[in-house]
Protein backbone atom coordinates (compact mmCIF):
# COMPACT_ATOMS: atom_id res chain seq x y z
CA UNK A 1 0.00 0.00 0.00
CA UNK A 2 2.47 2.32 0.89
CA UNK A 3 4.47 2.49 -2.53
CA UNK A 4 1.15 2.66 -4.36
CA UNK A 5 0.56 5.93 -2.18
CA UNK A 6 3.86 6.90 -3.15
CA UNK A 7 3.38 6.32 -6.79
CA UNK A 8 0.11 8.00 -6.90
CA UNK A 9 1.58 11.46 -6.63
CA UNK A 10 2.62 11.11 -10.21
CA UNK A 11 -1.19 11.29 -10.95
CA UNK A 12 -0.84 15.27 -10.18
CA UNK A 13 1.03 14.74 -14.09
CA UNK A 14 -2.68 14.78 -15.13
CA UNK A 15 -3.29 18.36 -13.59
CA UNK A 16 0.15 19.83 -14.69
CA UNK A 17 -0.07 19.07 -18.49
CA UNK A 18 -3.40 20.16 -18.25
CA UNK A 19 -2.95 23.29 -16.74
CA UNK A 20 0.40 23.70 -19.60
CA UNK A 21 -1.84 23.08 -22.32
CA UNK A 22 -4.53 25.81 -21.09
CA UNK A 23 -1.82 28.46 -20.32
CA UNK A 24 -0.70 27.77 -23.37
CA UNK A 25 -3.85 28.52 -24.83
CA UNK A 26 -4.36 31.11 -23.09
CA UNK A 27 -1.33 32.97 -24.24
CA UNK A 28 -1.78 32.71 -27.81
CA UNK A 29 -5.57 33.61 -27.26
CA UNK A 30 -3.98 37.01 -25.79
CA UNK A 31 -1.41 37.11 -28.93
CA UNK A 32 -4.53 36.60 -31.23
CA UNK A 33 -6.92 39.75 -29.35
CA UNK A 34 -3.43 41.84 -29.16
CA UNK A 35 -3.49 41.47 -33.33
CA UNK A 36 -6.91 42.17 -33.38
CA UNK A 37 -6.99 44.93 -30.91
CA UNK A 38 -3.84 46.74 -32.75
CA UNK A 39 -6.09 46.52 -35.74
CA UNK A 40 -8.76 48.11 -34.46
CA UNK A 41 -6.68 50.69 -32.78
CA UNK A 42 -5.33 51.22 -36.52
CA UNK A 43 -8.74 51.19 -38.05
CA UNK A 44 -10.63 53.77 -35.79
CA UNK A 45 -7.57 56.00 -35.49
CA UNK A 46 -8.06 55.95 -31.36
CA UNK A 47 -11.34 57.56 -31.69
CA UNK A 48 -12.89 54.34 -30.06
CA UNK A 49 -13.22 55.14 -26.29
CA UNK A 50 -13.98 51.19 -25.78
CA UNK A 51 -10.00 50.79 -26.96
CA UNK A 52 -8.65 50.89 -23.00
CA UNK A 53 -11.38 48.17 -22.59
CA UNK A 54 -9.88 46.17 -25.08
CA UNK A 55 -5.80 46.85 -23.48
CA UNK A 56 -7.92 45.69 -20.14
CA UNK A 57 -8.97 42.51 -21.40
CA UNK A 58 -5.83 41.84 -23.03
CA UNK A 59 -4.32 42.06 -19.35
CA UNK A 60 -6.57 39.65 -17.95
CA UNK A 61 -6.01 37.19 -20.72
CA UNK A 62 -2.50 37.26 -20.20
CA UNK A 63 -2.91 37.02 -16.30
CA UNK A 64 -5.33 34.01 -16.50
CA UNK A 65 -2.17 32.41 -18.45
CA UNK A 66 0.17 33.16 -15.90
CA UNK A 67 -2.11 31.84 -13.60
CA UNK A 68 -2.48 28.87 -15.00
CA UNK A 69 1.36 28.60 -15.34
CA UNK A 70 2.10 29.23 -12.26
CA UNK A 71 -0.58 26.72 -10.66
CA UNK A 72 1.07 24.08 -13.03
CA UNK A 73 4.58 24.70 -11.44
CA UNK A 74 3.17 24.80 -8.21
CA UNK A 75 1.87 21.63 -8.61
CA UNK A 76 4.72 19.98 -10.61
CA UNK A 77 7.16 21.34 -7.55
CA UNK A 78 4.62 20.20 -4.76
CA UNK A 79 4.02 16.47 -5.72
CA UNK A 80 6.78 15.50 -8.14
CA UNK A 81 10.14 17.26 -8.06
CA UNK A 82 11.90 20.62 -7.80
CA UNK A 83 12.44 23.13 -11.00
CA UNK A 84 14.88 25.34 -11.83
CA UNK A 85 13.16 28.40 -11.38
CA UNK A 86 13.43 32.02 -9.95
CA UNK A 87 13.72 32.04 -6.75
CA UNK A 88 10.20 34.01 -6.73
CA UNK A 89 8.65 31.36 -8.21
CA UNK A 90 9.80 28.19 -6.56
CA UNK A 91 6.97 26.43 -4.49
CA UNK A 92 7.74 25.27 -0.99
CA UNK A 93 4.03 24.57 -0.07
CA UNK A 94 0.76 24.24 -1.06
CA UNK A 95 -0.18 27.52 0.84
CA UNK A 96 2.50 28.98 -1.91
CA UNK A 97 0.49 28.10 -4.50
CA UNK A 98 -2.41 29.49 -3.33
CA UNK A 99 -1.38 32.72 -2.56
CA UNK A 100 0.05 33.46 -5.46
CA UNK A 101 -3.41 32.18 -7.24
CA UNK A 102 -5.04 34.53 -5.21
CA UNK A 103 -3.33 37.83 -6.01
CA UNK A 104 -3.92 36.93 -9.45
CA UNK A 105 -7.87 36.42 -9.08
CA UNK A 106 -7.22 40.31 -7.34
CA UNK A 107 -6.11 41.72 -10.24
CA UNK A 108 -8.56 40.33 -12.60
CA UNK A 109 -11.28 41.13 -10.31
CA UNK A 110 -9.34 44.65 -10.64
CA UNK A 111 -9.31 45.15 -14.20
CA UNK A 112 -12.59 43.32 -14.44
CA UNK A 113 -14.10 46.63 -12.24
CA UNK A 114 -12.29 48.54 -14.39
CA UNK A 115 -13.59 47.62 -17.44
CA UNK A 116 -17.17 48.26 -16.21
CA UNK A 117 -16.38 51.34 -14.43
CA UNK A 118 -15.14 52.91 -18.02
CA UNK A 119 -18.83 52.43 -19.59
CA UNK A 120 -20.16 53.86 -16.78
CA UNK A 121 -23.76 52.66 -17.35
CA UNK A 122 -25.30 51.95 -13.82
CA UNK A 123 -24.10 53.74 -10.98
CA UNK A 124 -25.71 51.84 -8.16
CA UNK A 125 -24.79 48.54 -9.61
CA UNK A 126 -21.29 49.63 -10.18
CA UNK A 127 -20.78 50.41 -6.37
CA UNK A 128 -22.31 46.91 -5.50
CA UNK A 129 -20.02 45.23 -7.97
CA UNK A 130 -16.68 47.24 -7.02
CA UNK A 131 -18.07 46.63 -3.23
CA UNK A 132 -18.20 43.10 -3.86
CA UNK A 133 -14.85 43.31 -5.22
CA UNK A 134 -13.48 44.66 -2.52
CA UNK A 135 -14.76 42.16 -0.10
CA UNK A 136 -13.80 39.11 -1.82
CA UNK A 137 -10.42 40.77 -2.14
CA UNK A 138 -9.94 41.52 1.03
CA UNK A 139 -10.48 37.41 2.54
CA UNK A 140 -8.17 36.87 0.04
CA UNK A 141 -5.94 39.25 1.63
CA UNK A 142 -6.75 37.82 4.68
CA UNK A 143 -6.19 34.22 4.16
CA UNK A 144 -3.10 34.65 2.71
CA UNK A 145 -1.67 36.65 5.64
CA UNK A 146 -3.23 34.34 8.05
CA UNK A 147 -1.79 31.38 5.86
CA UNK A 148 1.15 32.38 6.20
CA UNK A 149 1.55 32.86 10.06
CA UNK A 150 0.69 28.86 10.53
Amino acid sequence: MKRVLESSRYLAIFGVVSSLVASAAAFIWGGYKTVETIIALIRTQGDDPLTAVSFLELMDKFLIAAGLYIFAVGIYELFIDDLELPAWLAVHGLHTVKSRLSSIIILLMAIVFLERLIPWQDPQGTLMFGIAIAVVSAMLIAFSWFGEKE
